[in-house]
């Protein structure tokens, strides 16, 4: 696949959650041992001044604050097989829409149990989700 194949992918497709739902639900092998993790991701955009997602953020990685785009992702692991399958996201847009990144968590976490009725034991995060909001 060539660079401009990618970009005009990227430009006019709209990968919603609820598509990316769409996309992998029947490839999912789910176990009652199965594992939810939820992780957050800042793609950095060091150099973009015009992107409006793109703000100021602390990570982790970087151990500093940075420029970039944050993502909280929500993984489906089957320990069994050694499979995992992302099942939803959510743009971190606190300026947009008003949410923190635990109500994205929390969100997630309620549609895996209520409508997407995933089979699971443990669910996995990062420790700075441990507060209270």
């Amino acid at each position: 696949m060539s660079h401009d194949a990618i970009n005009r992918f990227l430009r006019d497709e709209k990968m919603t959650p609820h598509l990316v739902w769409d996309n992998v639900r029947d490839l999912i092998a789910t176990t009652p041992m199965g594992c939810v993790v939820f992780r957050r991701h800042d793609y950095r955009q060091e150099f973009s001044h015009k992107i409006e997602l793109v703000r100021r953020q602390y990570s982790g990685n970087a151990h500093g604050i940075v420029k970039g785009i944050g993502v909280v992702t929500c993984v489906y692991v089957n320990p069994d097989t050694a499979e995992h399958w992302v099942i939803d996201y959510r743009i971190y847009d606190p300026q947009g829409d008003g949410l923190s990144k635990l109500d994205h968590v929390r969100d997630m976490l309620s549609h895996v149990v209520h409508h997407k009725g995933l089979a699971c034991r443990t669910v996995l995060m990062d420790t700075w989700y441990a507060t209270r909001n």
